[in-house]
């Protein structure tokens, strides 16, 4: 992973942490916006991480599948 994609996670794991515990002190309402863009962050990453993935190849050793005629 590089540097952004550990900032990423962390800081959205940090927001959810903290939503908990703002949850517990001083209720819902309050900790909800912390909540959303907690898991935006999620998001984003997730969006991030798929985006540099590479493609599926074929399974080495394999032969091709040959298309039926009909």
């Amino acid at each position: 992973m590089k540097l952004p994609d550990v900032l990423i996670l962390s800081l959205s794991l940090a927001l959810i942490i903290i939503g908990i515990h703002q949850t517990m002190t001083v209720g819902i309402g309050f900790s909800y916006p912390i909540f959303m863009f907690g898991v935006a962050l999620l998001f984003w990453f997730q969006y991030r991480r798929t985006k540099t993935q590479k493609p599926p190849t074929e399974i080495p050793g394999s032969k091709p599948k040959k298309k039926r005629k009909r």
